[in-house]
């Protein structure tokens, strides 16, 4: 009983500190954002086309 509660709270654990390294990792990461990709919406079709 003891073991199955240890793998659970390890398990619950493990879930728990995956979330917060991503949450850690997308509140670090650079502020580039999809505004500055989507700003050149019909711009950049034209500077594609030969």
């Amino acid at each position: 009983m003891l073991a199955r509660r240890f793998t659970i709270v390890c398990l619950l654990m493990s879930l728990f500190g995956m979330f917060f390294a991503i949450l850690v990792a997308e509140a670090g990461r650079s502020p580039r954002s999809w505004d500055q990709a989507s700003s050149c919406q019909f711009g950049c079709v034209n500077h594609f086309r030969r």
